[in-house]
């Protein structure tokens, strides 16, 4: 039967899981992120064929409008906007399967760091 487990690899001692804690210190290092910038996730795994998915919420010191957020990922490498809510279009781990870009999408404001926040979805191969 299919299902989503919220344990993945061994649990250390602050609660998190070694997956968990390998996404912080991953964003930490590839974004260069200084020791100010917190990261914190909850990794499950979900039944899929392949590819990764992440939900982010991300707080910014400026406004951060999600058009404006939209427009800067298009032109970013290896990132492709598929956010059509109302079309049913966002990112899915089978159509980021076998694909060089991450499909980044649900990009919204943030209910909890309001103007100054954002929450999008994910998925890459």
């Amino acid at each position: 039967p299919f299902n989503v487990i919220a344990h993945i690899d061994a649990f250390q001692d602050n609660g998190y899981t070694k997956e968990e804690m390998k996404v912080t210190w991953e964003l930490q290092k590839i974004f260069q992120l200084s020791d100010d910038v917190k990261v914190s996730c909850t990794a499950v795994r979900v039944p899929t064929l392949r590819a990764h998915s992440e939900s982010i919420t991300i707080e910014t010191e400026q406004p951060v409008p999600p058009d404006e957020a939209r427009e800067l990922l298009r032109g970013a490498e290896g990132v492709k906007v598929v956010d059509e809510p109302d079309k049913k279009l966002y990112p899915l781990p089978l159509n980021a399967t076998g694909q060089y870009d991450v499909e980044v999408g649900r990009i919204r404001e943030s209910l909890v760091f309001g103007k100054n926040g954002l929450e999008f979805f994910v998925s890459g191969d």
